[in-house]
């Protein structure tokens, strides 16, 4: 614990902690620079350097900065805000399946924006604040339906969000069949979630997005650590669990659904990257800070992989991640079902 002089602001760190965010730091600057190098077309990485300073050919320069840069980042920043917000909803709920794309909040924030695609036919600002809305919508349309006492509380939100989850799927198929043969094909490509067409336009609001809420986020969720105390704890000991849990839920909502409506629906990445930051940090609390650094690790070695599994072919990456996030679910339900067993 480390405590400012004449200050109440203290800072709690672990060794480890650091350390883990450290070395998948260092992982994913191994992953850019190999995505920044390496392809069809390869660009050694003192060029790459030179690019990134403005010193790079023309055609190294585009191929850099206007085509591999921006989609690099763009999953940095999206894989980071589906780490965080994957942590703050596992950890409110006490449920590892907690997370956004399992509650439906994903769903509800590709409906939004596929329901602005088809029916009013909007751009890209207005798709996204779209998905953004049908987010919002969707967790409060969940936390007014789960609502109810007992400790089985978490459980309902899951039960609860996977069935809006599954209705709002529906609807957005519905709007699919109404669609002309482009809008659908744009939207079916937009769905699975891709980082295909990332550019410097579709970074920019998702950076600003990603800049604003994850302040926020990280000073919020050190309320989670009391939380874990239980509630009566948390009230006795004078925190406002109530304004907390608001301000967490709606930017852990907003942080998924500028995400998607940035890339698309992508699952995996916020179940998986809280939990397997557990196992590496081996201590307690939200995991908020090292699930982003996760985040952006998976994220990114899954669009890495997604381009060079075939040849020929580049694969939406939210095809990569519903592949590992269907194993992961599966061996997650696996393991909580033989500790549940007498």
């Amino acid at each position: 614990m480390l405590r400012l002089n004449n200050s109440r602001v203290s800072v709690c760190w672990r060794p480890r902690t650091v350390l883990v965010c450290l070395v998948l730091a260092l992982a994913c600057l191994t992953l850019a620079a190999l995505a920044l190098t390496t392809g069809t077309y390869r660009v050694p990485l003192a060029t790459v350097v030179d690019c990134l300073l403005g010193r790079g050919s023309r055609a190294d320069m585009f191929i850099v900065v206007n085509l591999r840069l921006p989609r690099l980042t763009c999953a940095v920043l999206a894989g980071a805000a589906l780490g965080m917000s994957g942590a703050v909803f596992q950890s409110m709920s006490r449920n590892p399946l907690g997370s956004p794309d399992i509650v439906g909040f994903t769903s509800g924030a590709a409906a939004g924006a596929v329901t602005q695609i088809v029916l009013f036919h909007g751009g890209a600002y207005a798709t996204a604040v779209s998905s953004i809305a049908g987010g919002l919508v969707t967790a409060l349309a969940v936390g007014l339906l789960a609502v109810g006492p007992g400790r089985t509380s978490a459980y309902r939100i899951v039960l609860v969000g996977i069935g809006i989850g599954a209705m709002l799927t529906s609807l957005t198929a519905y709007l699919l069949t109404r669609a002309s043969l482009y809008e659908a094909q744009d939207a079916q490509i937009w769905l699975i979630g891709s980082l295909n067409s990332a550019s410097w336009s579709v970074v920019t609001p998702l950076a600003v997005a990603v800049g604003v809420l994850t302040p926020v986020t990280v000073l919020a969720a050190r309320v989670l650590n009391w939380l874990e105390l239980g509630e009566d704890t948390a009230r006795g000991l004078g925190v406002p669990l109530g304004r907390s849990r608001l301000v967490l839920a709606v930017a852990a909502t907003a942080l998924a659904a500028a995400t998607t409506a940035a890339v698309g629906p992508i699952i995996f990445v916020a179940l998986a990257a809280p939990q397997l930051c557990r196992r590496l940090v081996r201590a307690p609390g939200p995991m908020v800070v090292p699930a982003a650094f996760m985040g952006a690790l998976l994220l990114t070695a899954s669009d890495f992989a997604a381009q060079r599994v075939l040849p020929s072919t580049e694969l939406p990456v939210g095809a990569m991640t519903g592949v590992l996030g269907g194993l992961y679910l599966c061996r997650l339900l696996v393991a909580r079902r033989r500790k549940s067993a007498p």
